[in-house]
């Protein structure tokens, strides 16, 4: 218990319940709920855990140092006077990060190279060289954020966002991210229990990240490299331990996984990026037009999809999201439907009232998850009558 320290579990707005849920379900003692974060206690452990098996996760910090701060000068004084020698060597690499939300500090850059400035010149002072900046592959990230006048020095255990899974090696033209797939994937309230669709799969990110958690299967298994890798403690023992016992909780998948998309080059990376998954025994991709389409078979069916919001592709976008309300109605008894839009003007073309609106950002863009639940029985398509947002 004594070995226990705080850490914080930084995500993306709206996702702060889930990665909640996730953190209590994982075993994180004094979870407590903040602002596109959630901070947490465990031992060095439990932080290689939540990196590997956290989904809705970016990263995970450390905090080390927090203090008051009124000007640059402070934020210089009180980080040479911090023990760096106990996480870096002076042969070392480091990378500094800000975020900032202060009015005495307004760029995030610049607070990052004064904090880079005192950790070098601290080492200069006392052995005689200094540890060079690596922005790739540094042997310590730190993060500094500052609130007003709170400053938070933090170790980044996580290294590249975690979002980076490993199994992606093909993107398209507008690719979802593979935090928000599973985020997306978990608040539509998927369980594994019945047959999956993703009707615009693009690269496969939505089926990969709904497959894994239908499976139970840890989101960064794949992952090249973890920042606490290259730390003073590194343990691998512990990790591979860590790692073996979230393997053996994986479990089996009996319904179909599917992905349409009408572009021939998007179904050959989905195909790769579902094979570099180790996934393609679950999921099938087809060369489609999902408007063309009909349910294949009587089954319960879950959908999850991320249509084009008109940002990044040149489209009709009333007449698209009117085919994509007609297409469900039409063609898709017994469905369960959600997706994701910024383009809240073209949903209302859809023609079906949803059944519930969820608010999210996706890349600094308001957005809505929405559900429309297809009733069996009529092709006309029954629909859910009640509106929440």
């Amino acid at each position: 218990m004594e070995n226990n320290y705080k850490m914080v579990a930084k995500t993306l707005f709206g996702f702060e319940e889930l990665l909640e849920r996730e953190l209590i379900q994982l075993g994180a003692m004094h979870v407590k709920k903040g602002v596109r974060n959630v901070s947490f206690e465990g031992d060095k452990g439990f932080m290689y855990k939540a990196n590997l098996a956290l989904r809705t996760a970016i990263k995970i910090l450390k905090p080390i140092k927090t203090f008051k701060v009124l000007n640059e000068q402070d934020l210089y004084d009180q980080v040479y006077k911090m023990p760096w020698d106990k996480y870096l060597k002076a042969t070392g690499t480091l990378a500094v990060d800000a975020t900032v939300h202060s009015k005495a500090f307004t760029h995030s850059q610049y607070v990052a190279l004064k904090t880079k400035d005192a950790i070098v010149d601290k080492f200069r002072e006392t052995d005689g060289q200094r540890p060079n900046v690596d922005l790739r592959f540094p042997d310590l990230k730190i993060n500094v954020h500052i609130d007003r006048q709170v400053c938070t020095i933090s170790l980044d255990s996580s290294g590249e966002s975690l979002h980076k899974r490993g199994y992606k090696t093909a993107t398209n033209i507008a690719p979802i991210n593979e935090v928000l797939a599973a985020g997306l994937v978990m608040l539509s309230g998927w369980d594994g229990q019945s047959d999956f669709m993703d009707p615009m799969c693009g690269s496969g990110t939505i089926l990969a990240e709904a497959a894994m958690i239908a499976c139970n299967i840890p989101p960064n298994l794949m992952r090249k490299e973890f920042a606490y890798e290259r730390w003073g403690d590194w343990d691998v023992d512990l990790f591979e331990k860590i790692e073996a016992s979230l393997l053996s909780k994986t479990r089996d998948f009996h319904h179909k996984m599917i992905g349409y998309d009408k572009s021939p080059s998007a179904v050959s990376k989905a195909k790769d990026n579902i094979k570099n998954a180790h996934l393609d025994e679950f999921i099938i991709i087809k060369h489609e037009d999902f408007f063309k389409t009909q349910k294949a078979g009587e089954n319960k069916l879950h959908m999850v999809f991320n249509p084009p919001y008109g940002e990044r592709l040149d489209i009709n976008m009333e007449e698209f999201y009117k085919n994509i309300g007609d297409t469900l109605k039409q063609g898709y008894p017994g469905t369960d439907s959600w997706f994701i839009t910024s383009n809240l003007e073209a949903l209302k073309h859809v023609g079906l009232r949803p059944s519930r609106k969820i608010h999210l950002v996706n890349a600094k863009l308001e957005a809505r998850l929405v559900k429309y639940v297809m009733y069996e029985g009529s092709k006309k398509g029954k629909y859910m009558n009640n509106d929440e947002d």
